[in-house]
């Protein structure tokens, strides 16, 4: 029975995010490990985590541009052997130093896997069962979170080097399986050019902007450093826009943003991250130093988060094929501002079925909130500009996750002290010493009402219907020539 090519698709999407995700939570884990075998300071190992996420933010963007030039296949082919080559290198290093430059190198294979993943599945699935497709996609992150810190546990005893080696064998097997099975659905316009100046103007706007929000609550908002790149940000974005509106192939294309439907969707995608983007960092060090348990253990009470996304997602995309987006993308919003308000109310007493109901209500809703959101935006945009709506997606989830990381880390800052901070995520410490406990409480509590009233804005914002993008007639040598049902859009979006 030959199996369509909408299902071979899927499965090497799937591969590759299962890929990213699991690296992402072994990762996790490992890093006291890490830290003490290579005897990285703190600072270098922050670097080492909040420099993967500056390229892949930085990088999505400029990947799905160019995807919508060349097509697909050829990128997330390259994203594979990058970030397979890049684990190997990781797995080999001998400083911190070394592993910083490896894991930015396998930064830049994740985000050509990012920019093109929902793309892919955009061009192979008709439109209703794209919220099927995408349900599937995104359950892989929940079950890749959910074993990630358990696979972690168990790799950790041959040693932290293979967290990165056992990438090898899953990175090869997606490269020869996605080399042998995705196929160019739509055919790209033809003569466009790569938009240099705004990427780099984009490329110093996040770089400026991202160090600020990560280390300004460390250093001090006023240190003249962060001063410096928050003027450097600012200038670099100003200098985007300007260029951005000016050239005839521009690298974000702002006319996505001029239909309100699409506005309202990534709106929410960014308000969204903002609200969720820090609640497992600061949940791991409640966990830790509040209920004084193991970094291990304490990642295993995190699993209910992914488990419930995992259910969710699916689900959530079926219906949203049956029923219609936008309702679920609400719906799932208010479920996790129902886990946040309880959060709000987090003590050194709080009982740990509590906790885990809290989170789980917290992933059920991201779970019916993605796939939906995923839907609502990309089948609203044209084939050739796909790559580029969703490495937008992309890059606000992730600037809003850089933005619930710098209050959470400015917050710990203030009520840990360093030397406390650093024993805690070697694993050395666990429980309460040399930490300001009700400041502590005090300061998460604060960050959970701001993701509650987040969530509450970014439900508020997905309620809204909007109105559909119109495009205009393009000339016939760039029509998609699709294999599925997707309905022929234009260039432009029109008045």
């Amino acid at each position: 029975m030959k199996i369509e090519y909408k299902w071979l698709a899927l499965s090497v999407t799937t591969l590759g995010s299962l890929l990213s995700v699991l690296d992402g939570s072994i990762f996790i884990i490992a890093l006291p490990t890490i830290m003490d075998s290579l005897q990285a300071d703190l600072i270098t190992i922050a670097w080492v985590i909040m420099g993967y996420l500056f390229v892949v933010t930085i990088l999505t963007t400029v990947f799905g541009r160019i995807a919508d030039m060349i097509g697909r296949k050829r990128l997330y082919v390259t994203g594979f052997v990058v970030f397979t080559i890049a684990s190997l290198f990781c797995g080999t290093s001998q400083s911190g130093q070394e592993l910083l430059a490896f894991r930015m190198m396998q930064a830049v294979g994740g985000a050509l896997l990012v920019a093109n993943a929902v793309a892919i599945v955009t061009d192979a699935f008709p439109r209703e069962q794209l919220g099927m497709a995408m349900g599937i996609n995104s359950m892989i992150f929940g079950v890749g979170s959910a074993i990630g810190p358990v696979l972690g546990g168990f790799l950790l005893q041959f040693g932290w080097r293979f967290i990165f080696f056992i990438n090898i064998p899953t990175g090869a097997i997606g490269t020869i399986w996605g080399m042998i099975q995705l196929k160019e659905v739509e055919k790209m316009p033809e003569a466009q050019k790569f938009d240099w100046w705004g990427t780099i103007a984009f490329a110093a706007g996040m770089i400026g902007i991202l160090i600020v929000l990560s280390f300004g609550g460390l250093a001090g908002w006023t240190n003249p450093l962060v001063m410096i790149m928050m003027g450097i940000g600012a200038v670099g974005f100003l200098a985007f826009i300007v260029i951005e509106t000016r050239v005839k192939f521009p690298m974000m294309d702002f006319q996505l943003f001029k239909s309100s439907r699409l506005a309202y969707g990534y709106t929410s995608v960014l308000f969204n991250a903002i609200a969720r983007g820090a609640l497992t960092f600061l949940l791991t060090f409640y966990l830790q130093i509040i209920l004084s348990y193991d970094p291990i253990k304490a990642a295993i009470y995190l699993t209910p988060f992914a488990v419930t996304q995992t259910i969710g997602a699916p689900l959530s995309g079926r219906l949203a094929d049956k029923h219609g987006s936008q309702s679920f993308t609400t719906i799932g919003l208010l479920v996790s501002s129902i886990g946040l308000f309880g959060l709000i109310f987090i003590t050194e007493a709080t009982s740990s079925i509590l906790l885990i109901l809290w989170m789980s209500l917290m992933g059920l809703g991201s779970g019916f909130f993605f796939s939906p959101n995923a839907k609502l935006i990309m089948q609203e945009v044209p084939p050739y500009k796909r790559g580029i709506a969703t490495s937008v997606r992309s890059m606000l989830f992730n600037a809003g996750a850089v933005v619930s990381l710098g209050l959470a880390l400015a917050i710990l800052s203030s009520a840990i002290s360093p030397a406390a901070l650093t024993a805690l995520f070697l694993g050395t410490q666990a429980g309460s010493e040399g930490v300001a406990v009700q400041e502590f409480l005090s300061g998460i509590r604060l960050v959970f009402i701001i993701s509650f009233i987040m969530t509450l804005l970014a439900a508020l914002v997905s309620a809204l219907k909007g109105k559909p993008p119109k495009w205009k007639e393009i000339e016939v040598t760039t029509q998609p020539q699709s294999m599925n049902t997707h309905p022929t859009y234009s260039e432009e979006p029109g008045p």
